[in-house]
């Protein structure tokens, strides 16, 4: 039933000459950039998606399961797998807003099927490249010079390769070494006729598969690409997020060269390091992994609670890290800051609230700030799952009581497929700054784990202490009773000093169990 719907889709929407022909004729009516190249991205998407609904059909509908028993779990992994597979090859074809797509899928930890999460976070640094002179191209075209008139070098090889541009290592004619970011030649033309096919392909699967319900991604990427297809904006961002965390001595952001950077070029400084869950790199360099990830949690926890200006592409690919001999303190390097995000005071606070209702254990603040935050309240539950990365029954055991595990993790993920339909209706419905938030969650966790510091809860208490301080300042802000505010300066204090205890608390146990 599930396969013949599909393709009753591909039959009448795309299969045909006179099929295609109507489609192209809505499609180009509305966009005039529509070129002849798009029918061939067009069709392969529209296949793509039938031949993964066939997956499916033939894998997981075509006779009735026990769901519960080993053979479906089995089965379900398996088609799961192939889809993901056929997806990114459609990725590293098709390019452009379809890696940035993948991409988002490799984010989601915590939300997604594994497989389709590992198979896709390849993409993170293994996006398709363009040649040399594809390049040496949009330089010229933006630069109004040729590329060898402002570089004495040029090296060929990418320093790494994304959805919208990739990177290379080069020097300016007075020595300077640099990072040059030059955007895909193809990307603009092909954006809006994409986003358009992939919302048309995405609506008809949610259709014919209920569980599937992803609009929510595709509302952010036509939200959020024409920020990132300008870099002379990703520029501004670089500097300003400089500038709000100077006095963190450990973290640098490259610095930008104006005079040779335009809307599709960018010159910045060259910096190298490891990336930041390189644990070979990182045990070669001496780098404390309990530090990097305090900073960590300590960097991104004040850009969502407290300055709520947010890096809004997180991922380790974009974090590098380096020691050099002699130095006392790790530097960390923020890179690609395409993306940014201002969170709303509304949302930081109630976000804050439900933080930290979740470590009180209180089901009732639970339901109303999550409610707050959009989510319906029979799911706010789910919902809290989703913003710790943590199952229910730790949850309302205390989450500063029981430490994560690797174990706990892989039962999570295998367990959140089998909710997949509510985690989407979640994601649909949620306050889309959420969405930023909980990708942020994700890459923090990835890196504990990935550091094997997991156990240590690095973020925890930093998130909670950016929490309290974030619903101190905004209450305080609205507050126009001097004995009001006393009472907030008070309570504020107050909780900071049982943070610092708790703090003082979990680091004795700690050595006790260490030496025990």
């Amino acid at each position: 039933m599930v396969y013949r719907k599909l393709s009753r889709f591909i039959r009448y929407g795309l299969g045909g000459g006179v099929a295609v022909g109507g489609a192209v004729a809505v499609m180009k009516y509305h966009d005039t950039d529509y070129d002849s190249l798009a029918i061939v991205r067009l069709t392969r998407a529209a296949c793509t998606a039938v031949d993964i609904g066939r997956t499916y059909k033939s894998i997981l509908y075509s006779k009735e399961w026990d769901k519960s028993s080993k053979e479906y779990i089995q089965a379900k992994s398996k088609a799961h797998q192939i889809g993901a597979e056929k997806l990114l090859d459609l990725c590293r074809t098709n390019k452009g807003v379809y890696i940035k797509i993948g991409q988002h899928v490799g984010a989601l930890d915590y939300l997604l099927p594994t497989e389709y999460v590992m198979t896709m976070r390849v993409l993170h640094k293994d996006a398709p490249r363009n040649t040399i002179e594809e390049l040496y191209k949009v330089i010229k075209e933006d630069l109004k010079q040729d590329p060898n008139e402002l570089f004495i070098e040029f090296d060929p090889e990418p320093l790494g390769t994304a959805s919208l541009a990739q990177v290379h290592r080069a020097k300016l004619k007075d020595g300077t070494e640099v990072a040059v970011k030059v955007q895909h030649h193809f990307v603009r033309k092909n954006t809006k006729i994409d986003l358009k096919w992939i919302e048309l392909i995405i609506n008809t699967m949610s259709k014919v598969f209920p569980d599937f319900q992803m609009q929510w991604l595709v509302d952010e990427t036509k939200k959020n690409i024409n920020k990132e297809l300008d870099f002379l904006q990703e520029g501004k961002n670089a500097e300003k997020v400089s500038a709000l965390f100077s006095d963190y001595k450990w973290l640098k952001v490259p610095k930008i060269y104006w005079d040779y950077s335009t809307e599709r070029v960018l010159v910045m400084e060259y910096v190298n390091g490891g990336q930041v869950n390189d644990v070979k790199y990182i045990d070669e360099n001496k780098i404390d992994r309990y530090n990097l990830c305090l900073k960590l949690g300590d960097l991104y926890s004040h850009m969502i609670f407290v300055s709520g200006f947010v890096h809004s592409d997180p991922h380790p690919g974009n974090i590098l890290v380096r020691k050099d001999e002699g130095d006392k303190d790790v530097t960390v390097y923020l890179l690609d800051h395409g993306l940014y995000a201002q969170l709303s005071e509304k949302f930081r606070y109630h976000y804050s609230k439900l933080w930290l209702s979740i470590i009180g254990r209180n089901r009732e603040e639970m339901k109303i700030h999550a409610e707050e935050l959009g989510i319906p309240k029979d799911l706010y539950g789910l919902f809290a799952c989703m913003v710790t990365g943590r199952p229910w029954d730790v949850i309302l055991k205390g989450i500063d009581r029981t430490k994560p595990s690797s174990q706990e993790k892989s039962t999570f993920q295998n367990e959140l497929p089998n909710f997949l339909h509510h985690v989407t209706q979640c994601l649909e419905h949620v306050n889309r700054e959420a969405l930023l938030v909980l990708k942020t969650n994700d890459l923090i966790r990835s890196i504990e784990y990935a550091l094997g510091m997991q156990a240590r809860m690095c973020g925890f208490m930093v998130m909670t202490k950016c929490c309290t301080k974030s619903i101190y300042q905004l209450e305080y802000k609205k507050e126009n009773s001097l004995l009001k505010r006393q009472y907030l300066n008070t309570k504020y204090i107050w909780s900071l000093l049982m943070l610092y205890v708790y703090n003082v608390f979990l680091k004795l146990r700690e050595k006790i169990i260490m030496y025990s």
